[in-house]
């Protein structure tokens, strides 16, 4: 009887000691899908960044000229140009 006993609070140990491990492990690999998630995301943040970055860019490359004291001035392309942004 007492050998049954022995084995019952082994058995206990046993599996209370394999739920802590387990429960850790657990706990590890979420913090690392959170890490990855929020890495992710700011990568996403940052090529959104690099792509307006682009567009603003190439509209600040614009070779439009607005002064009408310019000999090159068009003023069909800047009217042309104002109706496409407004």
């Amino acid at each position: 009887m007492s050998s049954i006993n022995v084995f019952r609070w082994s058995a206990l140990v046993l599996g209370l000691g394999y739920g802590y491990v387990h429960n850790n492990t657990l706990h590890e690999l979420a913090e690392q899908k959170a890490a990855e998630r929020a890495f992710h995301h700011k990568e996403e943040l940052i090529q959104k960044a690099k792509e307006e970055f682009k567009k603003k860019a190439g509209a600040a490359k614009d070779t439009l000229i607005r002064d009408p004291e310019d000999p090159k001035f068009d003023l069909e392309a800047v009217i042309d140009d104002f109706a496409k942004n407004n």
